[in-house]
């Protein structure tokens, strides 16, 4: 018996509410705002009438450029209703990478609000989009975006030249009948795209990963049911929610289970533990960073963190320390670790809520219920054993569609047999548990050795004076590529490069040793928290690079 349903978004949604109509479903405490179930498919219903009004059709991808907020919600299930496609923009981006999005996936309609600390999205829009001055609100005509017709602003501005506020969409939507909008509705299949998002930018060109109703409801109901997920759950919600952890692993997982959303617009390691308290949230999603941000808050004591149970830790390696605080300190002993990316919707493997502590610090985990995987030679695709670093590749009904637009990428992605080639080197022992070794893109050849910064990474990690460290490959005309590591020390310590190559001689190979070694403060990130090793190398090549 498979574990895969199928159900469209509007159907899970309307299913969520007959079993929870009177459960809290949405929580947003830095406004109060408390939504049971049965309102919150009031609230996306009026949204889904809107936008038909608007004009978008099924099929009509929309971009939804914000932070976690509940109109976010809305449009993911409003959209989903009508058979759109809810497309991601991440907040960081600015006005080449939004013109890009916008282009590139075909938008008809921008969602957008005010903005996100230094990033004046309102501004941007209309940097990119200057027709919106001469423009009556649903006639654009943009040079650049021949497609968008919409842009629709959510907040208090007054005046919107060329735009719809988000009030006056649902209010067009009151002319839209339940009867037209269930017809719409039976018109959505399972296997349409309910989502695209762009892949984060940690290896480069952003592409869109289109999601279908069944990859990602899917996705999220199993993800859910590891985590032990009831009617009962309230999860705080603190990853972006344009990110898959964010859209599917959390608010999705809530759907999906009947569970409260305890919805923070952006990660602030306070407002966290205020909300835990106030809230008495039960889970909590984040990657290993905002653990740490929340452990290390000088305010840490001063709220109750008890009513924690369980909560995912992906997106990077998690610390074996900080593992055994969040289990300890924070209280939540059944949190896990998931590994995936945004072409698998996202989850593959996940460790297990019994599983001790080693297996979710030392592994990724098994793979989920009829999720295949396995690991093959990066050259030759062959399978290889047990406990034996190669490519992880997996199969099942939760990979992507494809990448919209781009066909030979998705071959390059997909093979012919349906294996989804992640780019990850791993192994898988013979309990089934997966390790995350590195990546093939960023395996270094120096001199024809194959290094892999992951297993450089861990090593370092072991000094007592690093907070973190990542490991690049520099160009250089002698050996084609040399070893460079940046340093985050611990606060109030100091260090050198011969007091560190002296702590790697005689542990790893020398070849393995970094050539460079620079002491930094950060590291360039996506939204999400996801390392951008490509900007690190373009940095430091042009500083060592021969």
């Amino acid at each position: 018996m498979t574990a895969f349903r199928e159900i469209t978004m509007g159907n899970l949604v309307r299913e969520t509410v007959s079993r929870f109509p009177e459960n809290d479903a949405l929580i947003f405490p830095e406004t109060g705002l408390r939504l049971s179930y049965r309102e919150l498919l009031s609230r996306c219903t009026d949204v889904a009438k809107g936008f038909m009004a608007l004009g978008v059709k099924k099929g009509d991808h929309v971009s939804v450029w914000t932070t976690n907020i509940p109109e976010w919600v809305y449009l993911q299930a409003g959209l989903g209703m009508i058979g759109a496609v809810l497309v991601t923009v991440n907040t960081n981006y600015k006005t080449n990478e939004l013109e890009y999005i916008l282009n590139q996936s075909d938008s008809t309609t921008l969602v957008i609000m005010e903005g996100y600390r230094d990033t004046n999205f309102y501004a941007i829009t209309r940097e990119v989009i200057p027709e919106l001055d001469s423009s009556e609100p649903g006639k654009i005509e943009a040079s650049k975006l021949p497609l968008l017709r919409n842009v629709v602003f959510i907040g208090d501005r007054k005046e919107t030249p060329g735009m719809f506020s988000f009030d006056a969409v649902t209010a067009l939507g009151k002319k839209i009948s339940d009867e037209e909008l269930a017809e719409r509705e039976k018109a959505v299949q399972v296997h349409d795209v309910l989502n695209m998002q762009y892949t984060s930018g940690t290896t480069g060109f952003p592409k869109g990963v289109m999601l279908t109703h069944y990859n990602i409801i899917n996705n999220a109901r199993m993800v859910g049911d590891v985590m032990g997920m009831t009617e009962k759950d309230r999860l705080l919600i603190q990853v972006p929610v344009f990110h898959c952890f964010g859209c599917v692993m959390s608010t999705l997982n809530c759907m999906v289970h009947g569970s409260t959303m305890v919805l923070v617009e952006a990660f602030d390691p306070l407002k966290a533990l205020k909300y835990i308290e106030q809230e008495k949230c039960t889970a909590i999603n984040g990657v290993p960073t905002m653990f740490i941000a929340i452990l290390g808050h000088e305010d840490f004591s001063a709220y109750s963190t008890k009513s924690l149970r369980t909560g995912i830790m992906a997106g990077a390696p998690c610390p074996v320390d900080t593992m055994n605080q969040v289990r300890d300190i924070m209280h939540c002993p059944e949190i896990v670790i998931a590994f995936g990316q945004t072409e698998s919707s996202p989850v593959m493997t996940m460790t297990r809520r019994d599983d001790p502590v080693e297996l979710r610090v030392s592994t990724v985990g098994r793979l989920l219920p009829d999720i295949e995987g396995k690991i093959v030679d990066p050259g030759t695709g062959e399978d290889l054993p047990c406990n034996v670093q190669g490519e992880i590749v997996t199969r099942s009904s939760c990979v992507m569609k494809g990448y919209y637009k781009m066909p030979e990428d998705t071959k390059k992605a997909i093979d012919k047999n349906g294996w989804l080639h992640t780019g990850d080197l791993g192994t898988v022992d013979g309990n089934g548990y997966f390790k995350v070794t590195g990546r093939i893109k960023e395996m270094i050849i120096r001199g024809g050795e194959n290094i892999y910064p992951r297993e450089i990474e861990e090593f370092l990690r072991k000094n007592q004076k690093v907070r973190d460290v990542y490991v690049v490959g520099i160009p250089d005309k002698k050996y084609g590529e040399q070893v460079l590591a940046a340093v985050i020390l611990k606060p109030g310590t100091t260090a050198s490069h011969d007091e560190f190559i002296s702590f790697c001689q005689g542990k790893i190979a020398r070849h393995k040793i970094p050539r460079y070694w620079e002491f930094v403060d950060s590291v360039p990130m996506t939204a999400s928290g996801k390392v951008q090793k490509f900007k690190m190398v373009e940095e430091y090549a042009r500083k060592y690079g021969s």
